[in-house]
């Protein structure tokens, strides 16, 4: 499988799993939920993860595509509200359009750059990879960086929110200590 090809398979899978994870109310935040994307970083990252860059301008990409990712992340997750359920009392999540669209157009814009850079600007980007002595490794890693950065955020967030809420019945005992 053609780098592109790898490269557009985890955007998918990354895209799927996260979509139909958190799209809708009530989403149930439970062992499974938080699990399953650590597991889908823990298995992506030995396959696709070849040799990361130790020094110069490589480097500086895979740091900033990560950077990147943990910032998109914490957008993600801040676009999600956390609360405990009516009906079960435990921590659910709500994410709607904002949300989804969020995801779609960051998956959507790296999935353009990795077709971009063999279809549309190879020669342009190869010119400046040489320039900047940048193995086409950095680049790839960068963007699974990215992603990786984006999903474990926003996982490590919604585990983080999730375990911060109150525990059951402070709100109720409040309430009822303030009627009296």
């Amino acid at each position: 499988m053609s780098t592109v090809n790898q490269a557009l398979l985890i955007n998918a899978i990354v895209l799927f799993v996260v979509l139909e994870a958190d799209i809708g109310p009530h989403r149930k935040i439970g062992w499974f939920r938080i699990a399953r994307p650590l597991v889908l970083a823990g298995t992506i990252v030995p396959i696709y993860l070849k040799s990361l860059s130790t020094h110069g301008t490589g480097l500086y990409l895979e740091l900033a595509g990560t950077a990147a990712g943990i910032l998109l992340g914490l957008m993600a997750t801040g676009l999600m509200k956390v609360y405990r359920s009516p009906k079960t009392r435990r921590p659910v999540s709500r994410a709607s359009v904002g949300y989804a669209m969020l995801w779609i157009i960051i998956i959507g814009a790296r999935s353009a750059f990795s077709y971009g850079s063999v279809h549309w600007f190879g020669p342009q980007l190869g010119t400046w990879m040489t320039a900047h002595h940048v193995v086409s490794g950095a680049i790839t890693d960068t963007l699974l960086l990215m992603a990786l950065g984006m999903l474990l955020t926003r996982t490590l967030g919604l585990a983080v929110r999730a375990r911060a809420l109150p525990p059951v019945g402070t709100r109720d005992r409040a309430s009822v200590s303030s009627v009296r």
